[in-house]
């Protein structure tokens, strides 16, 4: 690796790293971004999947958070509206629970504070009357039926990855950095990709690296600075469908947090989430068996059928880098993010603490404006009317898209193309482009999983090994057998994908 001289090099490749990527190399900037392991390997694909304002941190009193993400939940819908979509949420009123007018009084807050076109508005449910009731317990009989929208986490990671790449970031992953070197007027980052040392050169540098934001910056700074991270970690379930329908549910629990049941990949349902102190020493992220409880418990609680341990099919646990505000409970710490600007010492830094997905193309925003004298730049919200790639179709337009291409393409299953579309847009057109017939596809893996659909994700969205395109890029291996996992694994032993370049965007 030889030394060049960037604007900005950015450590982290979780959705904060690569939406401050996107915003920067779209103002002309010339940015190196690093990631040890793969795009949205940690927290960024662990989360509930929800483009939400956050309707329990009202009760916090966090309303300028609240109002931050409730504005950008159609600002991100229209920007991806192949992996961002509307879904209705029912609340249960419960007796010992916060009351249905204080539930009203929120929720009114919650459709008014950032305003809204497209998602529909609170309504009451008559749950033993309305068949979202009918898979919950008798006693439930009132409850509310509120929008926010579902996000595909990893895949949006991907995305903004891609559209950085695409106006001329460089994106590495698989490279860690090992040591930082501040100087007057500049940074020296040591690199290693696979066994291979650099060293590379920025005027500024952002530390994203999420849960290890601290060890990061212990790499320029040894003193004895107190931690500023809280490190909480949430653990998800996903267990066999509990019920029909394309709704969810956001439960109260008893010790006054909630926790919530989402249609997951179609045959599942997804339930999560929980709040534990995580720890370095604690190796990989991983649900304990009192999590396990926690959530089958606070889940059976409201469903009819309950919810055991014996139900579960999988599960994926993730570590929240929240800012340490010293609050007594970790549910309770702030969920906005915070910055630590430092261009007193030398070349100047940004070190990023907490942020939601939701509000990551803010994050980004206010990073470059804080940045945007060290770097000679407007700060202009170029983002906000951008579309991430395969986006370019409005909100309303998803089941068009797939019509047209279940036309073109007769010879594939109508439930193939329609996951296509999710996941891609109308970048399916040119995945497809070139198959007359399903034997031009190439390989078939299992779960409607081909061969051109592999070459597309190593090509253009950084994808390197089986886990990158079953788990994070899709979520095919909760449909795959064994042996249909073993097969991806053998394709990309033959083939030995490279590992690390930029994807081809022409």
């Amino acid at each position: 690796m030889t030394a060049a001289m960037y604007d900005l090099a950015i450590i982290g490749g979780g959705i904060n790293g690569v939406g401050i990527a996107r915003d920067a190399a779209g103002r002309g900037l010339k940015v190196l971004l690093v990631e040890r392991d793969d795009l949205a390997s940690h927290t960024s694909s662990a989360s509930t999947k929800l483009v939400h304002g956050g309707l329990r941190y009202l009760e916090h009193y966090e309303f300028n958070l609240v109002r931050k993400a409730l504005k950008e939940r159609e600002v991100l819908l229209r920007a991806a509206p192949h992996i961002i979509w509307p879904m209705r949420f029912v609340l249960p009123v419960d007796q010992g629970m916060r009351p249905a007018w204080l539930l009203r009084l929120g929720l009114y807050l919650y459709d008014h504070l950032g305003g809204r076109d497209i998602l529909p508005g609170t309504k009451s449910v008559n749950l033993h009357e309305d068949h979202r009731g009918d898979p919950l317990q008798k006693r439930l009989k009132k409850g509310f039926a509120y929008s926010d929208c579902w996000v595909e986490d990893a895949r949006l990671v991907s995305l903004t990855a891609r559209d950085a790449a695409s106006r001329g970031a460089e994106i590495r992953t698989r490279t860690e950095c090992t040591g930082l070197d501040r100087g007057a007027d500049h940074w020296n980052l040591q690199v290693r990709h696979e066994g291979e040392t650099g060293t590379e050169q920025a005027r500024v540098l952002v530390n994203a690296a999420g849960p290890w934001v601290d060890p990061v910056t212990a790499l320029y700074d040894r003193s004895n600075h107190a931690a500023k991270l809280r490190l909480v970690k949430g653990s998800h379930i996903v267990v066999k469908r509990k019920y029909e329908g394309d709704h969810s549910y956001i439960f109260q629990n008893r010790d006054g947090r909630i926790i919530f049941a989402i249609p997951y990949e179609k045959d599942f349902t997804l339930i999560g989430t929980t709040d534990q102190p995580w720890s370095y020493a604690e190796g990989d992220a991983r649900i304990s068996d009192g999590e396990v409880a926690y959530l089958c418990e606070a889940a059976s609680e409201y469903f009819e059928i309950p919810v055991t341990p014996d139900d579960i099919e999988s599960t994926y646990s993730g570590v929240r880098p929240l800012f340490d505000d010293h609050s007594r409970s970790a549910a309770t710490v702030t969920r906005d993010f915070v910055f630590d600007y430092d261009n007193a010492g030398g070349a100047p830094v940004l070190s990023v603490f907490g942020g939601k997905i939701t509000t990551y193309r803010v994050l980004a925003l206010r990073a470059i404006r804080t940045l945007s004298d060290a770097l000679d730049i407007d700060g202009d919200d170029w983002t906000k009317n951008a579309h991430l790639p395969g986006g370019d179709f409005p909100p309303d337009g998803f089941e068009a898209l797939v019509e047209r291409c279940a036309g073109d393409w007769q010879f594939l299953d109508r439930s193939i193309v329609n996951r296509l579309v999710r996941a891609y847009g109308t970048d399916t057109v040119r995945i497809l482009a070139h198959a007359e017939t399903i034997a031009d596809l190439g390989q078939e893996f299992g779960a409607g999983l081909y061969e051109a659909e592999i070459r597309w994700l190593i090509e253009h969205e950084f994808a390197c090994t089986p886990e990158d395109i079953l788990w994070r890029r899709t979520k095919l291996g909760l449909h795959m057998s064994d042996a249909e996992q073993q097969s991806v694994k053998q394709w990309f032993d033959q083939h030995h994908p490279q590992s690390n370049a930029n994807p081809e965007l022409s």
